[in-house]
């Protein structure tokens, strides 16, 4: 695992309710995707995977939030996800919600804090 937090984008790069950044990363050795979004001025991040059947969700790379720009909705199976703290609002997820990842936004930029279960595709 890294001593030091990773890089994703400058903050400039996350408008308010729009396109997610995404990158790659290793969930538990497994090859998966994650997005950083902004809202409501806060910057958040899951994986790029559907509580209810683990696929990734997006519409179109980066989009995530549903028509009015409420909520996170998975392309796939309409299950939706309140955009701040990953809870599951409707749909198959249950009491499931997104795996959030620690980011912070500092400087100008936005870093990722990998952990023990997630951490950075480019790493071994």
């Amino acid at each position: 695992m890294p001593d030091t937090d990773v890089l994703l984008c400058a903050s400039a790069a996350l408008e308010e309710k729009g396109k997610a950044h995404t990158f790659d990363v290793l969930h538990f050795r497994q090859s998966a995707t994650a997005f950083a979004l902004r809202f409501e001025g806060q910057v958040v991040a899951y994986l790029n995977r559907c509580a209810h059947v683990p696929t990734e969700m997006d519409w179109q790379e980066g989009e995530f939030l549903d028509r009015d720009k409420r909520y996170i909705i998975c392309s796939i199976h309409g299950a939706v996800y309140h955009p701040l703290d990953g809870r599951c609002v409707t749909g198959m997820c249950g009491r499931i919600g997104l795996t959030r990842l620690d980011v912070q936004e500092r400087d100008g930029q936005v870093y990722w804090t990998p952990s023990r279960d997630t951490r950075p595709a480019f790493e071994d």
